[in-house]
């Protein structure tokens, strides 16, 4: 968990589950797996097995640790509905987010149809709570549009959309009950072009309908030279989110006991 994240839209990032596999052209050029394939071999690295799929259990509790409210990235490293994550082990997560109720959880996924369905279904409770925000990737026409109609379905309390990397003009589509639109550009080696129209389209629908717009980055080989303002100006609107305090510690340390003593029982230790 680093609480220090460099991601523009968020505090911090929470990974209980790391690694992925890919399953769309916004995969292909995955940040994630070019940076966890750095270490994969290294003992005792988080990444020591690269980026295959692993669940990380003794991480679960890490939100209660924290009494400073943040905006957290649920698995920046992975897809909380991997099909090889078990519906189980997802309500655990979802238990903790709702305990730790004074951070903003941010969930993304590609696996929209699997998230639709347990947010109409066992995680309905975490479906209603304004505090954790569910989104989908899109990243063109073909994959990313069909995903934003699998998260209205589920109807959450706040829905994004991650249009990250943008790969082509999406045209006109619906943003009915979409509370938040990140876009950004494809970065690192071998990025693939964004265009300004593109951005300029999505950014006018947004307003129009009254959703808030965030530009993360242009992108590019060195996309701390391209940077992130459009038409001059720096776009970091959020949703509206209220502010809760936290637990006392007692209360807190109590509930991460609980957390824990339950890991250990699941896995014997």
């Amino acid at each position: 968990m680093s609480d220090n994240s460099k991601i523009e839209w968020t505090d911090a990032t929470w990974n209980p589950v790391r690694g992925c596999t890919k399953i769309s052209p916004g995969c292909t050029h995955c940040y994630a797996e070019t940076f966890a394939e750095r270490f994969r071999g290294v003992p005792d690295h988080p990444f020591e097995f690269g980026f295959d799929l692993r669940l990380v259990p003794e991480k679960l509790g890490d939100p209660l640790r924290w009494s400073k409210p943040k905006k957290i990235f649920v698995n920046s490293m992975s897809d909380l509905f991997h099909e090889d994550v078990s519906d189980e082990y997802i309500e655990k997560i979802c238990r903790v987010m709702l305990a730790a109720n004074w951070h903003t959880y941010q969930i993304l996924t590609k696996r929209a149809d699997r998230m639709a369905a347990l947010l109409r279904g066992k995680l309905r409770k975490a479906a209603k709570a304004a505090h954790i925000w569910w989104g989908v990737s899109v990243e063109n026409r073909k994959h990313g549009l069909p995903r934003i109609a699998k998260l209205r379905s589920a109807k959450p309390a706040v829905a994004f959309l991650s249009v990250e990397p943008l790969l082509e003009n999406l045209g006109k589509f619906n943003l009915g009950d979409i509370h938040w639109v990140i876009v950004g550009g494809e970065s690192g080696a071998g990025a693939r072009p964004m265009e300004a129209g593109w951005v300029r389209d999505i950014r006018d629908q947004c307003h129009e309908a009254g959703v808030a717009f965030f530009f993360k980055q242009w992108g590019g080989v060195r996309k701390s030279e391209t940077g992130r303002r459009l038409d001059g100006k720096t776009y970091d609107e959020f949703p509206d989110f209220a502010a809760v305090e936290a637990l006392e510690t007692k209360q807190r340390l109590l509930l991460l006991r609980e957390v824990e003593t339950e890991y250990r029982v699941g896995t014997g230790r």
